[in-house]
């Protein structure tokens, strides 16, 4: 018996000694970090070969998961308050397969999540929402704070451009906070609470949530005009739709029983991993990165929301999201510093002046010139453009009047209208907002492409 024990723990604990870092898929600066569209997961779904995937020794639920008490581990309190009811069929069958078919992808996502999930999972719980919930961001994003989607959705809950503005998320030149964890955590749980509110169930609410509430308000509409149960899996929804809540019931199946389907997956504490640091109002991220003694990609994960390598606040000082163990030496390191906190600076361009002539002259490749201010890769930048460039006091504007006051950066559109002109298309003006064609379909209740000169768009929804 003490034989078989000691087998037992032996192979539960042996996969620990090969888990990964957690590692970003793209660059630090996150250009085009990309999930799997649906569309893509479908196709590779269906040209899966059956495999034998049973595990060697009988299904055991996990050990970390038995103690209902304790509550030491954070997936078993998910585990003990899950709400939903479990509608398994072949299509959530289909989700689990593909995701125990990729071991590798489910152990960085579950990797990547516990930066987040205690705090998830708190702010779920305080709203009595199921804990279901806390799993969604890992069919939107994998959990990945800086991923985006070709619909321009970004974020671990993928907001869009318009949606975010509407819940309060600040999207600019300088910062995207739909990839604040905590700001676009909150705004998610609202969105989803409202939906609850509006359609009386959660599957409802989730397929409101991924097409967007007019899509399955017109569905239910149709089915109660023809006399029609307009229950979830009633509705003629967007295939994405009608798969989005069996990728969730696959998700929770596996967090469940993680055995079942062949899958590791590492206990996380239950506990905080990050906590909040006063820092200086103007302060590069690398910097802050060196002071807490973490890589800059950890930095990145946690402070996402940050879209250039030098992070300002209007206030005389700004908060950062670090992992605990961080926080006391970012503090520490902080007050013993002598070093710059600043090797960025803003720059006006002259008139006509090209892009090779301002890298040159601040000693930087063309590329990261390009790269560190959104630039198209074109020949002349406009004067009346702000951008950021290498330190270098003799060529530079003064950083601490201009950097503080200067507004001319911000290039996310405030307009909540757009009067059509001549040569105006729907995926033009969509483009040029920052809004998916869909969306501005949806705000304006247009079905066709045909729009007429004149007409004024709506680009946000009414409050």
């Amino acid at each position: 018996m003490l034989l078989l024990s000691k087998l037992i723990i032996a192979l539960i604990c042996l996969p620990l000694l090969f888990i990964p870092s957690a590692f970003s898929e793209e660059n630090i600066l996150g250009e085009e970090i990309s999930i799997l569209e649906n569309d893509t997961l479908d196709e590779e779904i269906n040209k899966l070969n059956a495999k034998d995937l049973s595990p060697a020794l009988p299904t055991i639920k996990t050990q970390f998961l038995e103690s209902k008490k304790n509550e030491i581990n954070l997936w078993q309190r998910i585990y003990s308050r899950f709400q939903i009811t479990n509608e398994n069929n072949l299509k959530s069958k289909k989700y689990e397969d593909w995701y125990s078919t990729r071991p590798e992808y489910v152990e960085r996502m579950m990797d990547r999540s516990q930066k987040y999930l205690f705090y998830v999972v708190g702010e779920v719980e305080k709203r009595g929402m199921p804990s279901e919930i806390a799993l969604l961001p890992m069919i939107e994003s994998a959990y990945n704070p800086i991923a985006n989607s070709r619909s321009k959705a970004v974020g671990i809950w993928q907001f869009i451009p318009s949606t975010g503005r509407l819940y309060g998320l600040k999207q600019d030149w300088w910062l995207d906070k739909r990839c604040n964890v905590i700001d676009a955590t909150n705004a998610a749980l609202d969105y989803l609470q409202k939906l609850h509110t509006l359609f009386g169930t959660w599957d409802l609410a989730l397929a409101a949530y991924n097409a967007g509430e007019g899509t399955v308000r017109r569905a239910i509409a149709k089915n109660k005009a023809r006399g029609l149960p307009a229950g979830y899996k009633y509705l003629n929804l967007p295939k994405e739709t009608k798969n989005y809540v069996p990728k969730l019931q696959a998700v929770k199946n596996i967090v469940s029983n993680p055995n079942q389907y062949g899958l590791f997956i590492a206990p996380i504490p239950n506990q905080p991993y990050f906590t909040h640091v006063e820092a200086p109002s103007v302060i590069d991220a690398d910097m802050v990165a060196y002071l807490a003694e973490i890589t800059s990609e950890e930095f990145l994960f946690l402070n996402a929301e940050h879209k250039r390598p030098l992070i300002k606040s209007n206030n005389k000082s700004q908060k950062f999201i670090l992992p605990i163990n961080a926080a006391d030496k970012f503090t520490k390191n902080l007050s013993e510093n002598e070093k710059p906190l600043v090797s960025w600076i803003l720059y006006q361009p002259k008139s006509n002046e090209k892009i090779r002539v301002i890298a040159s002259k601040f000693n930087m490749e063309e590329d990261e010139l390009i790269k560190v201010n959104d630039l198209t890769p074109k020949k002349i930048v406009k004067s009346s453009t702000i951008i950021l460039v290498a330190k270098n006091e003799d060529a530079a504007i003064n950083i601490n009047s201009e950097i503080q006051n200067n507004e001319n950066y911000e290039n996310s559109p405030k307009e909540n209208k757009h009067k059509i002109m001549p040569g105006d298309t729907l995926t033009k003006i969509a483009k040029r907002y920052g809004i998916s064609l869909n969306e501005l379909k949806d705000i304006n209740q247009i079905k066709s492409s045909n729009i007429q000169t004149g007409t004024t768009l709506r680009l946000l929804r009414n409050n």
